[in-house]
């Protein structure tokens, strides 16, 4: 959070007598009458989440009407309040000198997230007006892979060469302690001369140790860490066995390089399932909230819709080469949208059991054979029990000159209910062994195998069950 007070006095706006403002109305009614005091006011007043839901009501000129009014301090409150998506918009509205102003209060790995979401020229000129230093630190972090330890990791930490003592390290956290107490401090790390991470020391064990000791003499050994390249199942998986809210990154080389904060981790792991969910959903093209164009709204979801026309023209040629049955029995097709949908909800289930073990590390993509046995099994089971469950409904529907009926859509459902369900399980594991998002195309892949499928057991079996026709 930056180190800055909200100004003392109350806001005081001239709305219309009687009148109930939500958060969004207010902002309005405050860029209206240009009031810079009553806006930086409702700045550090307002929840994060009304801040959000304001911010993305404005227009763009409205947006950049704010950030650009309200002085870099407040700028910087604001940005760190929002998400990344709304804190690197309003950024890129702003000078690159302004800009540099609002993240300079922000951590490394925060401005690195900030910078990274902007044109590569924008970003370039925002770093080379930050402190050099600052500068290479976020170009340092950018390096590596978003949802790594590395890209996750800040640059902000405490660590002394294990040569030195105490006293020294004491006397140089009391030098700058109004630089460290923007840090998040828990441990101070040890380093040998090449910076490779020896060990950690405890506050505690720092205050109550004679100045003269050697700080190595008093250092925790051998302590635990995370490497640059770990991803987030990884860091998951580590901080849920480890009672930590901060852990050393090191390089390939043993060099510590940064610190993980557990925070970051969890926001990351929200995140990526908030984008998962997208995906699933067949928001594919990126980010996409309704305080966007609607044209752009609209090309991003045509990007799934699109090719999704050309597979479902593939299930329907199954329904269309079986005409001729359905114009002789129509009430198959009142049972073909529950075979689709029945079908669609067991494979579902099992893409989401895929999903969630690739996440936690419990399966690798190239167990498929393993994860086929275990959904074939589940499928058997089910399949009979959904199967049996809508012959006996087709049955009594029909009555007992169309029990062939029951017969032909039970059994369809119990086939294609075993095939969704493996194809649901092991689709997933087949996108993420070639570098594909298992959760962008398990879905129209599943839709698309299911239908067909279903079509076809309900279809054909049908034929073959037809009875024929009485003679003329």
């Amino acid at each position: 959070m930056p180190e800055t007070d909200p100004p003392s006095e109350e806001l005081k706006v001239s709305t219309p007598e009687g009148a109930e403002v939500d958060a969004p109305a207010l902002l309005d009614h405050l860029l209206e009458v240009n009031d810079l005091s009553g806006l930086q006011r409702f700045v550090y007043d307002q929840p994060a989440g009304e801040m959000a839901r304001a911010i993305s009501r404005l227009t763009d000129e409205e947006r950049s009407q704010l950030i650009n009014i309200l002085p870099a301090e407040c700028g910087a409150y604001l940005v760190e309040e929002l998400s990344v998506e709304q804190a690197s918009d309003l950024l890129a509205e702003v000078s690159p000198a302004k800009a540099a102003e609002m993240v300079d209060p922000l951590p490394s790995d925060a401005q690195t997230d900030l910078i990274s979401r902007l044109d590569d020229d924008e970003a370039e000129a925002i770093l080379r007006e930050l402190d050099p230093d600052d500068a290479y630190e976020v170009r340092r972090l950018a390096s590596y892979e978003p949802d790594t330890a590395g890209g996750l990791m800040a640059a902000e930490y405490l660590a002394f060469f294990q040569t030195m003592s105490v006293r020294e390290v004491v006397d140089d956290l009391r030098t700058n302690a109004s630089e460290y107490q923007e840090y998040d401090v828990q441990y101070v790390y040890i380093i040998g001369k090449s910076g490779e991470l020896r060990g950690v020391v405890r506050l505690r064990d720092l205050v109550l140790t004679p100045g003269d000791e050697r700080i190595d003499t008093i250092m925790i050994r051998n302590p635990t860490f995370v490497r640059d390249q770990d991803d987030l199942s990884t860091l998951e998986q580590f901080f849920d066995a480890q009672f930590f809210q901060a852990a050393p990154v090191i390089d390939e080389h043993e060099r510590l390089v940064g610190v993980v904060r557990r925070a970051a981790v969890e926001e990351a792991i929200g995140e990526a399932s908030s984008k998962a969910m997208l995906r699933i959903g067949g928001i594919i093209a990126g980010e996409e909230t309704r305080s966007m164009p609607a044209w752009s709204r609209a090309l991003r979801r045509l990007a799934f819709l699109a090719p999704n026309i050309v597979l479902n023209l593939v299930a329907a040629s199954v329904v269309a080469f079986y005409e001729p049955t359905i114009k002789r029995v129509t009430a198959l097709a009142i049972f073909l949208p529950i075979l689709s949908d029945m079908s669609g909800c067991s494979g579902n289930q099992a893409v989401a059991v895929s999903m969630r073990e690739l996440a936690l590390g419990l399966v690798k993509p190239n167990e498929v054979l393993r994860t086929l046995w275990k959904e074939v099994m589940v499928g058997l089971l089910n399949g009979m029990i959904l199967g049996t469950a809508l012959g006996l409904v087709a049955y009594a529907m029909r009555g007992e000159q169309f029990a062939w009926i029951g017969l032909v859509v039970g059994a369809a459902l119990a086939a294609n209910t075993v095939i969704s369900v493996a194809i649901g399980g092991s689709v997933p594991l087949l996108l993420k062994r070639i570098k594909m998002d298992p959760a962008m195309a398990s879905g129209p892949i599943l839709t698309t195998i299911t239908d067909l499928c279903g079509f076809f057991f309900a279809l054909y079996l049908a034929t073959l069950f037809l009875p024929p026709l009485p003679p003329d």
